[in-house]
């Protein structure tokens, strides 16, 4: 066998029946030139010791891994897309190709792909992505995963050999496929389409299977929707949290995109903000901001009233209602710890941590400096002042405007694990993926075939995910409690 002791297959979806997804075969691509393995991805389910020919036979040509799923599935849902619902939607260039268990916590792994032909649900589509669209998402997941966000992690990324036509990018255009690696690819909109439906036994399925399958710990409750409701909330907003103080725009904060997982995925038209910009969008078509950096809380407070709705056959309005109304004080707290969490500092106690995130908030946007530079300049504390004063960007902190935070910053201590010696505190600049890094990373490639720009840029990120994960990363468990705050 070419896997790992890590591999350990499952077929979880398939109890599902066929009414939620529909057997489909990936496309008969006419080259299959690998660009991207992720190993470290790759070792918690046991793929990492594929040769790069088994690789290709798998993730490329979609070859079943032994004992997960036969077929691949392109799996069906609904959802609104900018507030406007859609009831024709589904796997349109993906579907669910393998599931797996996590060797690290054993919660179930499915992979899933983007870039991998047609389905009953293109709508007139052909299916495919760009290779600069899988090159982004590497870039986005990766970036994420090593700042602490909940994320899909970008698995692997292979050239199709195909050209394709765009309206966002010069064409013609390099196609691949993508695969990526998810806690879930069952959506709001996964729920939304049984409601529309009024399809409440196979509503009452979905709901038992995902309990069961994502939230075990909720097994056996009195009232298992508004249970799943309560856990799906506080993961919800500490995602939020998380791409806020990332400095990170999602772009598409539609309905299908937002997982039973909590968990961030899909990335199409993202962006890093440079700086504190409330009205700073993502998409070019986002004409009105409404998924500007700033109104994402709102947004996905929206998207969770529309899983509400979904739930109320199974539980009490009032019951809904008093959950769903939870999410602001529990984005506000989340908002706190991660603020700490991305400063590297040891929580002292409530009051400090929201007087510590709102002197953050206020410099970042009365400064305007790099987002990302305050959090690396500054991560640990006190203990970074020396380094801080006589780096570059020292002229934001001899401001009058920054003595305020700094007292704030030196009156935490550093998280346990916190190792500001390492080598990426050595450098001058954080990583930060913003638009003019990612161009940069991508001419090369589009013009001269030339990838060392890419992997200086993917060596930078596991550095830094190497330096920020000594301290651990947040996380929220099935309960909706947190775990890795170091506190």
């Amino acid at each position: 066998m070419p896997f790992s002791a890590a591999y350990r297959p499952a077929t979880r979806h398939m109890t599902l029946g066929d009414a939620f997804y529909d057997p489909v075969k990936a496309a008969d691509f006419p080259a299959h030139i690998l660009r991207f393995r992720n190993q470290d991805a790759a070792g918690r389910v046991g793929l990492d010791t594929l040769t790069d020919a088994e690789w290709i036979a798998h993730l490329g040509r979609f070859e079943p891994l032994p004992d997960s799923l036969p077929q691949p599935l392109a799996l069906r849902y609904h959802g609104h897309q900018f507030q406007s619902y859609n009831p024709d939607l589904g796997d349109g260039r993906g579907f669910l190709f393998a599931q797996l268990y996590d060797a690290l916590d054993g919660r179930l792994l499915d992979i899933g792909t983007k870039g991998s032909g047609t389905t009953p649900w293109s709508r007139g589509g052909d299916g495919r992505l760009t290779l600069k669209g899988g090159v982004r998402e590497i870039l986005a997941s990766e970036t994420l995963d090593a700042i602490g966000v909940t994320t899909s992690r970008s698995l692997s990324v292979i050239e199709t050999g195909e050209a394709l036509h765009r309206g966002d990018e010069p064409s013609p255009t390099r196609s691949c496929v993508l695969a990526r690696l998810g806690h879930s690819h069952i959506r709001i909109g996964t729920f939304q389409r049984l409601a529309a439906m009024e399809d409440l036994p196979s509503l009452r399925l979905l709901l038992e299977y995902v309990i069961a399958t994502y939230y075990p710990a909720l097994s056996g409750g009195e009232d298992p929707a508004a249970d799943l409701l309560d856990a799906l909330c506080a993961r919800l907003a500490l995602l939020t949290a998380q791409w806020m103080t990332a400095g990170f725009v999602h772009g598409i904060l539609n309905t299908d995109n937002i997982n039973i997982a909590g968990e961030s995925f899909d990335y199409g038209p993202w962006r890093f903000a440079p700086h504190y910009d409330p009205s700073f969008t993502a998409a070019y078509f986002d004409h009105s901001g409404l998924y500007s950096f700033g109104r994402q809380p709102t947004a996905m407070m929206w998207n969770l009233a529309r899983m509400a709705e979904c739930l109320l056959p199974f539980s009490e309005m009032e019951k809904i209602r008093s959950i769903f109304e939870k999410f602001p004080k529990r984005y506000e707290r989340f908002l706190d710890i991660c603020t700490l969490q991305r400063l590297g500092l040891h929580e002292e106690s409530r009051n400090k941590s929201t007087e510590l995130r709102e002197s953050v908030w206020s410099f970042l946007e009365e400064s305007r400096i790099g987002f990302e530079f305050l959090f690396f300049d500054w991560y640990g504390g006190a203990i970074s002042c020396e380094r801080a004063m006589s780096g570059p960007r020292k002229y934001f902190y001899e401001s009058s405007a920054f003595q305020a935070l700094r007292n704030r910053i030196e009156a935490h201590a550093p998280r346990a694990g916190v190792d500001v010696s390492l080598a990426y505190f050595r450098r001058d600049d954080p990583c930060a993926m913003w638009i003019e890094r990612v161009e940069g990373i991508w001419h090369p490639v589009a013009r001269d075939d030339d990838w060392s720009a890419f992997h200086a840029a993917m060596a930078h990120v596991a550095e830094m995910k190497s330096a920020l994960g000594a301290a651990g990363h947040i996380r929220c468990a099935t309960d909706g409690t947190l775990t890795g705050t170091g506190n």
